[in-house]
């Protein structure tokens, strides 16, 4: 994304080799931009920001516990715990998203 790729210049991590251009450089999933002298011009974006939410339809779970865990046992595993409806289950992943 293009908001990955906005650094200052002291904050740019070197993610080619001299003389790269910017379609290789692009390729190889990193930022361009040779707007400052000195600096590296093919350089590695920020990393994404995301976070975890549980997932709100009931058949979009992925079990992350056993049959009769706690809300306790399973948050201690860092995973939702929904206890209903039946049929799905109750101890389950998160799902993350970007921002």
């Amino acid at each position: 994304a293009r908001c990955q790729c906005k650094l200052s210049a002291k904050e740019r991590k070197n993610c080619g080799y001299p003389g790269i251009s910017e379609a290789q450089c692009k390729k190889a999933g990193c930022c361009f931009n040779s707007s400052v002298r000195g600096v590296p011009w093919c350089f590695s974006p920020k990393a994404k920001k995301v976070r975890k939410i549980c997932p709100a339809d009931p058949h979009a779970r992925r079990n992350c516990g056993f049959s009769g865990i706690t809300a306790k046992e399973c948050e201690r595993k860092g995973c939702c715990f929904k206890a209903r409806p039946v049929g799905v289950p109750w101890c389950f992943y998160h799902r993350e998203v970007e921002e």
